[in-house]
């Protein structure tokens, strides 16, 4: 599975907006210098996220944009389907709505079981547990697999 740098992107955006003080706006100035991102780039990724409902923009002096939910309510699935859209396609179909023949037809099931095991984690994972860094207790113990990061 490939992240895209849009998702990327998008969390961390979030992640800086959760830990503003008392949910004040953040400019996306300062969101992009806090994470080092691009600014006209994270401009249309918030584009992005307001237009799904995970960010509101706020006018005036001392707007910005701000989370729409608590951070401990916004999943990192909703942050990518915000920019990226349904989380695994293949050939830019859901995998429920293929069919294979033949020698492929259990290729199926792996589809489906990838796109299950990534909803096992970016469902159940918040911006808030980002935030904090206290991931949930499945997620922490795949990440800290030791063959996590190894190259076959």
């Amino acid at each position: 599975m490939r992240v895209s740098a849009k998702a990327d992107y998008a969390v961390r955006a979030c992640a800086e907006l959760a830990a503003s003080p008392h949910g004040d706006p953040v400019r996306a100035e300062d969101l992009a210098a806090g994470q080092g991102l691009p600014v006209s780039f994270l401009e249309r990724i918030l584009g992005d996220l307001r237009r799904a409902g995970v960010v509101a923009s706020v006018r005036g002096r001392s707007g910005g944009y701000r989370l729409v939910r608590p951070a401990e309510e916004i999943t990192l699935a909703d942050v990518f389907r915000a920019v990226d859209g349904p989380l695994v396609t293949v050939r830019d179909e859901r995998p429920p709505s293929l069919t294979y023949d033949g020698a492929a037809a259990g290729l199926l099931d792996v589809w489906v079981a990838l796109r299950a095991s990534v909803r096992d984690v970016l469902d159940v994972v918040t911006v808030a547990d980002v935030v904090r860094r206290d991931l949930p207790p499945a997620v922490r113990r795949l990440a800290a697999r030791a063959d996590a990061w190894e190259n076959p």
